[in-house]
């Protein structure tokens, strides 16, 4: 298994572009499923969970091509993916694809909204608490879908072949949900109108897209969307937003290193709460024309207690890196965990590098202290993984990461992107495991 290898105690400064978001590449790449045209995505994020879900959407009949997988295309950060539709030859999201990641179940609404049919794999992914599929099922049986749920597949049809619009009202926020709804919606019959729908850009990203692909849709950035359906989608040309995850797990590691860093992209109104604690814990945050300044000396941040809440709240995926930073901060805090169970996991590995951080249930208590301590550490979830390379950063002598596949499935790399800012810090790979995220350099089938 590959691992990252850190030397801590430098001092961060520099540029670093923010690649485009994962978690609004995934669902606008299966927002091709809903037509036979071409649909091009700019700004695509060179990460695992982009091949996985490529790979995915090939099995179904989706073909697609990359360009620029190595340099900046056209003036654009990121890769650019041509996704293209018009010959479906399956409904079936097997579960040795989709076990790789919990977003696979974003093929299930534009399957049954142009297919009327769908048999997809309950989803796998990261082990942070239970993430149940429920909320969708529901929205599609409000729309006249018959489901069955047997062999761990979700087993899906509509009757007559096309959805019918209705009322949806979440109990509870779902970014998935909504975006996996609003598909299914956007090519049924009649109007549908989702209720405490999410309010994250990355739906909003996904609500754009679809109106420049001819969907009738309004209310985004709030929490009722109405869709009108219409016969048919055709194809577009769409840039994805910049990764407020990535960009905020930067600005971490400019305060962390006390560090002066330039954020390419970043859009400080993308994560206004984040933003707004980090400003008050003693974090520079600076919005210019093309991006973030984010600059911090580390001996003047201070704790500002942080609680996990559905957007415009802070994120639960900018959790963990808020925590490590807090463990050097000048007084104590606690931060609340609302939206997953088993999201502290990181804990006992920060304890190994020297945090002392108390946690009951899904609250921690962070006791500063004066330095972290170099050891090795191991990944337990995506975000996880980069906390410990954020503490890495910052502790005294060498910090290895193991089991970095988490890693890079959200980031894309990182240790590239911080190696040139002045950080000391290797992946150091093993004969048989490939490197992440060098899977698509082919047209798919």
């Amino acid at each position: 298994m590959d691992q990252i290898r850190i030397e801590g105690g430098q001092r961060l400064e520099g540029r670093i572009p923010i690649s485009g978001a994962k978690n609004a590449a995934l669902p606008l790449m299966c927002a091709s499923l809903l037509t036979d045209e071409s649909l091009v995505l700019r700004n695509l994020p060179r990460l695992s969970d982009i091949s996985s879900m490529a790979h995915l959407l090939g099995s179904m009949g989706i073909s697609f091509s990359i360009l620029g997988d190595d340099e900046p295309h056209q003036g654009h950060m990121g890769r650019v993916i041509s996704l293209d539709g018009k010959k479906l030859t399956s409904t079936r999201a097997d579960y040795e694809i989709v076990r790789k990641m919990r977003a696979s179940i974003l093929v299930l609404g534009p399957l049954m909204a142009r297919m009327g049919e769908a048999t997809v794999s309950l989803p796998g992914g990261c082990a942070i608490g239970p993430r149940p599929v429920d909320l969708h099922i529901k929205g599609l049986e409000a729309m006249g879908a018959e489901i069955d749920l047997r062999d761990g597949y979700i087993h899906a049809k509509a009757p007559g072949g096309r959805l019918k619009g209705g009322i949806i009202d979440f109990d509870k926020v779902t970014v998935t949900g909504t975006e996996n709804l609003l598909m299914a919606a956007v090519l049924a019959e009649g109007r549908t109108i989702i209720k405490n729908a999410a309010q994250e850009p990355e739906v909003t990203d996904l609500v754009i897209c679809l109106k420049a692909m001819g969907a009738q849709i309004s209310g985004e950035g709030t929490d009722t969307l109405t869709i009108d359906g219409v016969e048919r989608l055709h194809g577009a040309t769409h840039d994805i937003i910049p990764d407020r995850i990535e960009a905020g797990t930067f600005m971490v590691a400019a305060a962390i290193t006390s560090g002066d860093l330039f954020l390419e992209g970043a859009r400080l109104e993308d994560q206004p709460a984040f933003t707004e604690i980090l400003q008050k814990s003693g974090v520079t945050l600076e919005q210019h024309p093309d991006g973030v300044r984010a600059a911090a000396n580390l001996k003047d941040i201070k704790g500002i207690d942080l609680v996990t809440e559905p957007y415009p709240g802070v994120a639960t995926d900018l959790q963990a890196q808020y925590m490590t930073l807090m463990t050097l901060a000048q007084t104590p805090c606690t931060i609340d965990e609302t939206i997953f169970e088993n999201r502290m996991m990181h804990v006992p590995e920060l304890s190994r590098l020297g945090a002392n951080i108390d946690v009951d249930g899904n609250t921690a208590r962070i006791n500063p202290v004066s330095s972290l301590k170099g050891a090795e550490v191991m990944a337990t979830d995506l975000r996880a993984s980069v906390s410990l390379v954020l503490a890495g950063l910052a502790a005294e002598g060498v910090t290895t990461v193991n089991r970095i596949y988490h890693l890079d499935r959200g980031y894309e790399r990182i240790e590239e992107k911080l190696r040139r800012v002045g950080a000391k810090i290797q992946r150091v790979s093993s004969e048989t495991t490939p490197k992440a995220g060098n899977t698509l350099r082919q047209v798919g089938t």
